[in-house]
């Protein structure tokens, strides 16, 4: 079929007809399929109940250091949970991570709370100044967004390219505006594009040069092993190592979890950055808690014992959910391509496809495909205040159904993007 763009009314009227039929048997089919959140399917988490075994009432409690995990103490995180979560982030000193709770998004919105009310490293706390702006590289985590919204703070979109965000626009808002304090990152497989960092983009953040001595990249390392391919695996230079070398030792704030590795409500979380902005977390945390789960903490050092073990098991996730990835990406190359009304990436890890319709098509998209059954995350979900200005960008989340409802729903998505942008076209 050519391109829709080629067609002419008479042609894009017939296939309209064509298309509302097909959209109207879809709707009788009863689909009910959630697609709007990358969960872990079940399977996934069966291949993890291993992890339940790891202790039981006759185990060794103590961790390597001899500290009973069962009672107060180490709230920075026991030694073993330590040195695992710094080999996950890429090799980052355990003398630079506290280990938390399960949700790396808890210790981001602290991040950025603590900021509000308390400054950084005894700067002016941020609800006392005029304005505090945030860069936020588009599309990205829609609940980055939710953390600055939720607090005042102004969102500045950065277009997202092949090799991270736009570098030039980055450089300019840091360096020329104080009011700029953070930036929001997801370095490798970004969501929901699946872009890794390139060594250049790493460098120019390590070198940046801010207005504001306050200034931090939250860099969200979410998917530094959700590799999808065992031979094509993006790789990223370690950001912590390359601001100290740039003279900015002080400048990242580094998250990462194991919440799509073991148990999305029970993992661990980490966070890493250098000594001084270390020391201050643990100044708060003195307050806020007396400890967290060490328990859970020792039950996945013993499981996975090292990076290795724990590379091995990611092997097992890869074999779960790549063949969903690859009968999406197979459905929307024979249906879509060279049609003209839609582009998508091609991750090689993470847990999204990012889909960019025709201007103007994306929420017309997600409700036609609710209508007939299929959730979609919402369009606009991707950019600062739900708004995508070119109402495009949609989220695709292949992880949680299975390859057969995968295929179904693709199938109706694609019927979608054809009868929407057939309407678009129509309406020119």
């Amino acid at each position: 079929m050519k391109p829709y763009k080629e067609m002419n009314r008479e042609e894009l009227l017939e296939l309209k007809a064509e298309l509302d039929k097909q959209f109207e048997d879809a709707k009788g089919k009863g689909l009910k399929l959630d697609m709007s959140r990358g969960k872990p399917t079940p399977a996934q988490l069966d291949m993890t109940m291993g992890l339940m075994d790891v202790l039981n009432s006759e185990s060794d409690m103590n961790t390597m250091d001899g500290v009973d995990t069962r009672n107060y103490g180490l709230m920075d995180g026991i030694t073993e949970a330590k040195h695992l979560m710094a080999d996950v982030m890429g090799g980052v000193s355990a003398e630079n991570v506290i280990v938390y709770g399960n949700a790396s998004l808890s210790i981001m919105y602290d991040t950025v709370s603590r900021s509000m009310t308390h400054g950084v490293l005894g700067s002016t706390p941020w609800c006392k100044l005029e304005k505090v702006k945030f860069l936020c590289p588009a599309p990205g985590y829609d609940r980055h967004f939710a953390i600055t919204q939720l607090f005042g703070i102004e969102m500045i979109a950065i277009p997202m390219t092949s090799e991270g965000p736009d570098m030039d626009l980055v450089e300019k808002y840091v360096s020329e505006d104080d009011a700029v304090k953070g930036i929001w990152c997801v370095p490798k497989y970004s969501n929901p594009q699946g872009i890794t960092y390139s060594d250049e983009t790493v460098r120019r953040f390590a070198a940046l040069k801010p207005a504001a001595k306050d200034f931090r990249i939250y860099w969200d390392n979410a998917y530094a092993i959700h590799h999808l391919y065992e031979d094509r695996q993006s790789q990223i230079l370690e950001i912590l190592s390359e601001c100290e070398k740039a003279g900015n030792p002080d400048m990242v704030y580094e998250f990462a979890s194991t919440s799509k590795i073991t148990f999305s409500g029970a993992g661990i979380a980490a966070f890493a950055s250098s000594k001084a902005n270390v020391e201050e977390a643990k100044r708060f945390m003195t307050i806020q808690t007396i400890g967290h789960d060490k328990v859970n903490q020792l039950r996945h050092a013993r499981y996975f014992k090292n990076l290795e073990g724990m590379l091995a098991h990611m092997k097992k996730h890869a074999d779960i959910i790549r063949p969903k990835f690859e009968a999406t990406l197979d459905i929307l190359e024979k249906e879509l391509g060279g049609l003209g009304i839609g582009e998508w990436t091609k991750p090689l890890g993470g847990y999204f496809i990012s889909f960019d319709a025709m201007e103007g098509c994306a929420k017309a998209i997600v409700a036609r495909c609710k209508e007939a059954g299929v959730v979609l995350t919402g369009a606009g979900a991707t950019f600062p205040y739900g708004i995508d200005p070119k109402d495009s960008n949609i989220r695709i989340a292949p992880s949680y159904p299975t390859q057969e409802e995968m295929a179904s729903a693709t199938d109706l998505f694609v019927l979608c993007v054809k009868l929407v942008s057939v309407e678009k076209l129509l309406e020119a």
